[in-house]
C-alpha cells in the first residue's frame, strides 16, 4: 500500500489510491495477457468523462449507470442520455483505446428512500451518503460478479465533494463478500477533476449542479 504523508483535508496517512491503481496498470501491463474487463458504476457523463478517458487504454470497460438517488424523473433521464450520448462519442473515436460498452441499470428512486430513513437531517458528505455509496456499490459489485469482470469500481471518487477513502472501504468490503477485486481509485488525483471539466466543455456536457436526491437539491 502507498501513504501520503496528508490529504487535502489534512489527515495524516491516508493511503494514496491512485498510486496503488498505477501500480496495479503497471503490473497488468507487465503481465501482458492483454486488457482485462471493468465494470465500471458511474453517477454521471461529467465525472466519467476523465476516467473514461483514463482506463479505456488499459481495460475493457462496461459502464453501470446505476442512481437511484436521483430522485426527480426528469433529472434521471437527462443525466442517463448524457452518459450515453458521451459515450457513443468516445466510441466514435477509438484509436488505441477499447469500446466501451453501457448498460443501464433500474430505475428504483425507492431503493435510496428506504436506506434514507432516519438520515433525512444529515448533513452532505455524512452518513446518509455513505448509505447511498453502499446502494450504489453494492449492486454494481453483485453485477461485476454475476458477469465475470476482473474488476468493479466507480467514478464517485472524482468528486472533491465525494469521500475517497469511505468509498474504497466500502468497495473492498463489498469485494470479498462477492468475491470480486476491487479496482482502487481516487480519480481526483493528478488534476482529474480538473480534465473532467475540461472534457465536459469539450462535449458540451449537462453538468448538474446537485448530487441528485432531494436532500443534496435542498443543501
Amino acid at each position: 500500500m502507498f501513504f501520503d504523508g496528508a490529504d487535502e483535508n489534512g489527515t495524516s496517512m491516508n493511503r494514496n489510491y491512485q498510486k496503488e491503481l498505477d501500480k496495479l496498470i503497471e503490473r497488468i501491463g507487465a503481465e501482458n495477457k492483454g486488457a482485462p474487463t471493468l465494470f465500471l458504476h458511474s453517477c454521471c457523463a461529467p465525472c466519467s468523462s476523465y476516467v473514461l478517458e483514463y482506463l479505456r487504454k488499459y481495460f475493457r470497460i462496461t459502464v453501470f449507470y446505476y442512481n437511484p438517488n436521483i430522485t426527480e424523473d426528469e433529472e434521471y433521464h437527462k443525466r442517463v442520455a448524457e452518459q450515453k450520448r458521451l459515450i457513443s462519442s468516445y466510441n466514435k473515436n477509438l484509436q488505441k483505446d477499447y469500446f466501451i460498452e453501457v448498460i443501464e441499470g433500474d430505475y428504483e428512486p425507492e431503493h435510496f428512500f428506504n436506506i434514507a430513513k432516519g438520515l433525512e437531517q444529515c448533513p452532505e458528505g455524512g452518513e446518509r451518503c455513505f448509505a447511498c455509496y453502499t446502494l450504489r456499490l453494492n449492486e454494481t459489485a453483485k453485477r461485476a460478479k454475476a458477469g465475470n469482470y476482473d474488476y468493479f469500481t466507480t467514478t464517485l471518487s472524482i468528486s472533491p465533494l465525494k469521500n475517497a477513502a469511505k468509498l474504497n472501504e466500502i468497495g473492498e468490503r463489498l469485494a470479498k463478500e462477492y468475491d470480486i477485486p476491487w479496482l482502487p481509485s481516487d480519480f481526483k488525483k493528478k488534476d482529474g477533476y480538473k480534465r473532467s471539466i475540461e472534457l465536459s466543455r469539450e462535449y458540451d456536457l449537462y453538468r448538474q449542479d446537485y448530487c441528485g436526491c432531494v436532500y443534496s437539491r435542498r443543501q
